[in-house]
């Protein structure tokens, strides 16, 4: 290693260690441990751009131990990107600033996904080797690789204990991700003390299981065996590679390296003096770096600004050879490409007849397969039930990367992972799927997919009681709520043909909100006054009472809007006028004016029933003190659906006690 080489790597430790210390808060062990491996990866093997972190082209790097941000902060800082200075080092973990406690996605310039649940990066990273392959294979031609890049993860035995991990890398291998390069820093060290105690297996077996090529790094300072260990795993073209890299926790901290304690709290002012003049660091002085390593960061990342450089020139003389190529690449790339869809006709043309929502779902992805050429999706081993498969579009796989129809496997939560990966990737519009009920698999994900702020679609069916003879263990009841409570993400349940259109095209085209569809097993009518259009304020008038003041208000959202429908008629017949309003996304509907959700809720009628086949959690802001429930209050039962609604309380006799008990 020469001295410039080990000066660049422990201005990473310097940094991390000074900026932790201020914080008085995070995690030095990681970036103390790994600096090395980090430095040579993003000095000598990642074809990145400073200048532009935005180069589609570029190598993906994602720090799935996101406790050690400042590995990160610390090398955005040194190799220039978006003038991260030494300011905001200081301002590591405090409010506002852009050194937040772990890398947060589109707050810090180069932070390629947010990370802190272990292990979540991993199956991120597999979702952006994904997302690369099927690209390649789209627009690639003889001579002109315009999508060739790497993805690198870096993560520790928390990781690798996640079993995340294993579901994301067990799928890797199967699809034979050659350019998936995962970097283990691999100390045995945990919170608890040594891995030894819950973590003995084989490491490196498993990923060979899986399907890796696997190689081990002895010493993780030695910059050579490092460097030899990325370029082995480059040169396999059939396999994702596993670099296991042996580190010291703490690094030269003499009182903690190698230790606990080194993990997760500051190392204290004085063991960062001795870090320091252990390391023969120049200056005591903290955030002190010498003039000739950052010169020396300077001229690494010109080798980035190269690399892009002479990919622009390849493409610019792709898409002159080939301009249908590069009208779909543009398509590829318009965020507002599904937005011409609202005011086609054939969009929300549907026939007269009941149909399950789910099955309507499936129409919908194969009129917008078309109308998006960069939707991918798949499901998670439940495409036949979920009704998730493109026509004609092929299966992607090891031998196919280029179809459109992903197979997850019964992986639920790597599959959402994997989505949030594609859609970090750029350039693709992704959709999951799963029975609803399993929607507590995809949840810690979703909720990334949330802070994020990715438009990935969710398509969650068989969606209450109505799943029927499979019982309460298939029979979605709180998940509902769970997914309502969620910041930034809609759940749309929709009644009917032309309110799953609505809820198609507002996944579609979100720009910073996930979407959850959330759809029926069994057949549900159309409601003829529907425009569909109207679903798309999360909440409508699908009914209105002749009088100016209604008597009462029924809401219902999915199935239970044709009970609430039967149930207006009946009331009718006995002197009661009610409006019924449709509900299928209480999250947009949130989002609209004062003035609106008066219109559809006035204040002056409290008598209000809220109807639907789930729990009842979160209604009461609509329905009040003076209203009325007909939702579950237990979990469900094994028989045909018919019958369980009848035994649970949706008919219409039950929602016309209920409207008059008011």
């Amino acid at each position: 290693m020469s001295n410039i080489d080990t000066m660049s790597v422990n201005a990473i430790r310097v940094l991390s260690a000074d900026a932790i210390q201020k914080a008085k808060s995070g995690h030095p062990g990681l970036p103390l441990g790994a600096a090395a491996m980090a430095y040579e990866l993003w000095a000598n093997h990642m074809n990145h751009n400073p200048k532009n972190p935005e180069w589609k082209n570029r190598d993906r790097f994602i720090l799935s131990g996101g406790h050690g941000s400042m590995l990160l902060y610390s090398l955005l800082h040194l190799f220039g990107y978006g003038d991260l200075s030494v300011e905001d080092l200081k301002q590591f973990r405090q409010v506002d600033s852009l050194t937040p406690g772990h890398p947060e996605y589109k707050h810090t310039v180069g932070v390629e996904a947010t990370t802190g649940p272990l292990g979540a990066g991993m199956g991120m990273a597999v979702g952006m080797a994904m997302a690369e392959a099927h690209l390649a294979a789209k627009f690639n031609k003889e001579g002109y690789p315009v999508v060739d890049h790497y993805t690198f993860a870096l993560g520790g035995d928390g990781c690798m204990m996640e079993g995340i991990s294993s579901e994301a890398f067990s799928l890797a291998g199967t699809l034979g991700l050659d350019k998936l390069i995962i970097l283990y820093d691999s100390n045995n060290i945990s919170i608890e003390g040594s891995t030894d105690i819950a973590f003995t297996e084989n490491v490196e077996k498993r990923m060979e299981a899986f399907g890796f090529q696997t190689l081990i790094v002895e010493d993780g300072n030695n910059l050579e065996e490092i460097a030899k260990a990325i370029e082995a795993a480059k040169a396999d073209k059939t396999r994702p590679s596993f670099i296991t890299v042996k580190t010291l926790i703490g690094y030269g901290c003499p009182a903690k390296q190698g230790k606990a304690s080194a993990h997760g709290e500051p190392l204290g002012d004085e063991n960062v003096l001795a870090l320091k003049e252990n390391i023969g660091w120049p200056s005591m002085e903290p955030f002190y770096v010498p003039d000739e390593v950052y010169a020396n960061y300077k001229e690494l990342a010109k080798k980035g600004a190269a690399a892009e450089d002479k990919w622009n020139a390849l493409f610019a003389d792709y898409c002159a050879k080939y301009p249908e190529m590069k009208e779909l690449w543009d398509q590829y790339y318009d965020e507002t490409l599904a937005e011409k869809v609202l005011d086609t006709e054939d969009f929300w043309a549907y026939e007269d007849k009941p149909e399950a929502t789910r099955k309507l779902s499936g129409v919908m992805i194969n009129r917008m397969k078309d109308l998006l050429p960069n939707m991918i999706g798949g499901s998670a081993d439940l495409s036949p039930s979920n009704i998730t498969i493109m026509k004609d579009e092929g299966d992607y796989s090891k031998d196919n990367y280029a179809g459109r129809n992903l197979h997850f496997g019964v992986r639920e939560l790597a599959m959402t992972a994997i989505g949030n990966g594609m859609m970090l990737h750029g350039g693709l519009k992704a959709y999951i799927a799963t029975f609803f009920v399993f929607s507590d698999y995809t949840k810690p994900m979703a909720r990334l997919s949330s802070i994020m702020g990715l438009p990935l679609t969710f398509v969650f069916t068989h969606d209450s009681i109505g799943v029927g003879e499979d019982g309460p263990t298939h029979e979605p009841i709180e998940q509902l709520a769970m997914l309502r409570a969620l910041p930034n993400f809609h759940v749309f349940r929709p009644a009917d043909a032309k309110e799953t259109a609505a809820a198609w095209y507002s996944a579609m085209t979100s720009k910073k909100t996930p979407t959850a569809l959330v759809l029926t097993r069994q057949n549900l009518p159309q409601q003829k006054d529907n425009t569909g259009k109207d679903a798309l304020k999360g909440a409508y008038v699908l009914a209105d009472s002749t009088k100016a003041t209604p008597d009462a208000i029924l809401m219902a959202s999915g199935s239970e809007v044709a009970l609430a429908m039967d149930a207006k008629e009946a009331l009718m017949k006995e002197g009661i006028d009610v409006r019924v309003v449709s509900f299928p996304c209480m999250d947009i509907f949130e989002e609209q004016s004062a003035e609106y959700k008066e219109s559809v809720l006035p204040k002056a009628v409290r008598k209000r029933v809220a109807i639907e086949a789930l729990s009842d959690f979160g209604w009461g802001k609509y329905v009040g003190l003076d209203g009325a429930y007909v939702t579950m209050k237990g979990f469900g039962a094994s028989g045909p659906q018919n019958k369980l609604f009848e035994k649970f309380g949706f008919t219409v006799d039950n929602v016309v006690a209920a409207v008059k008990s008011l």
